[in-house]
Order: C-alpha cells, then sequence, then structure tokens
C-alpha cells in the first residue's frame, strides 16, 4: 500500500525529530547562549566522579520505572497526550536536584524518569497504543535510547533510529517474550534486567549531557528546573516520532515505512 501524502507528512514530521535532535540546541534557546559554546560544553570529558554518579543513577532510574511505573499506567482510552502537566512535573523536581547539587541526581532521576516514561506512554496511547500492552512498555522505555546517537560497539549500517531499534532488538524481543509467558511479577527477572541494562547505557549519554548543563555557570543561575524541562521536552520529541511511526508501520507494514524512512535519509543528504 502507498503512504499517503498526509501520512508521509507525518513521516517526515518524525523523521525531523528522530535525526535532528539536541539538548544543546534547546538549552542555547532557553538561557540565549550560541548553540557551539554549549555544544562545546557538554562535549567536555566528563569527570570520573560525574560518569560514576550518572551510572549508577541511570540504572536505578530505568529499574524504578520496571518496578513500579509500569504497574500504575493510565487506561486504554486513546485521548491527546498531555505533555505540559509533565514538564511542571519534572521542573518541579530538577529544581530541588539544582538546589543540593548534582549528588542529588540519584535520588532525583529515577523521579524524574518516572515522569518522563508516563508522558511517553502518555503519547503511545494517544497514536492509539495501549497502556496495558507489553510491546507498548517495552516501546515506551526504548524511546530512553533515542537521541543519543549509536554507540562504538553498534555495528548496524542504518540510520540512527532504526539503527537503534536494530541494536536492541534482541534485548527487545527477550523481553516480550518473558512477559508474554511470566508478566511482570518479577522484575528482576535476568532477561528484564538484560533489557535494563540495554537502554540505561544509552539514556546515561543524554542523563551525562544533563548533568553537565547543570553545571554551566549560566544555566546553574536558572535552576535546575530548565533543564529538566529541556531533557524531558528533548525525550516527549521522541516518543512524538517513533510512536508515529509505529503507527504507520500498523498501517503501511514496517518495511514500506522503513524504506519510505531511508528515502528522506538519502535526500537530506544529496
Amino acid at each position: 500500500m502507498e503512504i499517503s501524502a498526509t501520512d508521509l507528512i507525518t513521516l517526515k514530521e518524525a523523521y525531523a525529530r528522530l535525526e535532528n535532535p539536541s539538548l544543546a540546541i534547546r538549552l542555547s534557546s532557553a538561557v540565549g547562549m550560541p548553540v557551539e559554546a554549549v555544544a562545546k560544553q557538554l562535549a567536555k570529558k566528563v569527570p570520573k566522579a560525574l560518569m560514576d554518579v550518572v551510572d549508577d543513577s541511570t540504572r536505578k532510574a530505568i529499574e524504578f520505572v520496571m518496578r513500579n511505573t509500569v504497574r500504575t499506567l493510565m487506561g486504554d482510552e486513546p485521548v491527546p497526550a498531555s505533555p505540559r502537566l509533565h514538564k511542571a512535573a519534572a521542573a518541579t523536581t530538577g529544581a530541588v536536584s539544582g538546589f543540593f547539587g548534582i549528588q542529588s541526581l540519584i535520588i532525583e532521576l529515577p523521579v524524574t524518569t518516572g515522569i518522563m516514561f508516563r508522558s511517553i506512554v502518555d503519547i503511545a496511547r494517544a497514536e492509539g497504543e495501549s497502556p496495558q500492552d507489553n510491546e507498548t512498555i517495552i516501546n515506551a522505555m526504548q524511546v530512553f535510547t533515542m537521541g543519543s546517537g549509536l554507540s562504538d560497539k553498534d555495528d548496524a549500517a542504518e540510520t540512527s533510529y532504526y539503527g537503534a531499534r536494530l541494536a536492541l532488538s534482541k534485548a527487545v524481543g527477550d523481553a516480550l517474550q518473558y512477559l508474554a509467558t511470566h508478566g511482570l511479577r518479577n522484575a528482576s527477572a535476568p532477561v528484564l534486567m538484560r533489557f535494563v541494562s540495554a537502554i540505561a547505557s544509552r539514556f546515561g549519554i543524554v542523563v551525562t549531557q544533563k548533568a553537565m548543563a547543570q553545571a554551566l555557570p549560566i544555566v546553574g543561575a536558572v535552576g535546575g528546573g530548565l533543564v529538566n524541562t529541556m531533557f524531558i521536552s528533548h525525550f516527549q520529541d521522541m516518543a512524538r516520532g517513533h510512536f508515529a511511526i509505529r503507527r504507520l508501520e500498523r498501517q503501511y507494514g514496517v518495511d514500506a515505512v522503513r524504506e519510505s524512512y531511508q528515502q528522506l535519509v538519502v535526500d537530506d543528504n544529496r
């Protein structure tokens, strides 16, 4: 089935979100600092102490989502998403974190990630997916890996969005198979912990940028609330792109949508 003109526009919008994400751009716009200057600061060598905090925090944040947030999700009725409510909640947790310093990340990040996860699932529901469906839950968690770029370990000759999906395909497939049989009675099952590790390793890239951004003098004057607002906005955009593509894949088939997406990549690189 040929993708309609209207749905091609949707695909182009999703492509723009998924292939051009930048926390630096959002921050520079918010604080009036040149993009190049922000990007340079975010790209600086990360102190080991900060890396240790980020590594510990990201894993605990994804585990928190798996163990707690998933159990209290909303119903199936498709209604428009409410991103502003979740942004306000994330800004509040960020403001508290900014007051107590970077060491509070290990406490703040699981709460912020839980808020972001609910917003991601809210967006998925608006695109026709059920929050009670294991596939929706696993795909919502995959959003935390998007917009971070491929890791050095990836050997995917595709674009970053489909490359990230390909790199996670085994972990995703194993997690779905386990959930189909056992449900979430044991969130500590080895197969689910492997999935958590795969998500956390990529999520940590953007979390590191968040932590580095909070250390910028010009951002620090405004507070952690601003950084968290940019942080959740980033993942809301990733969710909008991802679940719009999943809706198109259900309608036209995965191969047809991926082929059209790849054509956008070719056109963009000409």
